[in-house]
């Protein structure tokens, strides 16, 4: 099983090109400043790009403007 899991992700963050756009951006910030928000040894993963999903996955990355999409059994209708 690949970790974290794409339902997981997709639950965070709403759409897939959202998600790609921060992992990808997120990943090349890693490699240009070695800055990591977990320790070194938390990560599942070796690589940036997986250590960014893990990241997203345990919402330490905020997006500014997005709000969680609402379950369709949350609305209420007018």
């Amino acid at each position: 099983m690949i970790y974290p899991s794409i339902d997981k992700l997709l639950n965070q963050v709403g759409s897939k090109y959202l998600l790609v756009n921060i992992v990808a951006k997120r990943a090349k910030e890693m490699d240009e400043t070695s800055f990591y928000q977990m320790k070194e040894n938390e990560y599942v993963s070796k690589k940036n790009i997986g250590r960014a999903l893990e990241e997203v996955a345990k919402n330490l990355i905020h997006i500014d403007g997005f709000e969680k999409p609402i379950d369709d059994d949350m609305k209420t209708t007018k």
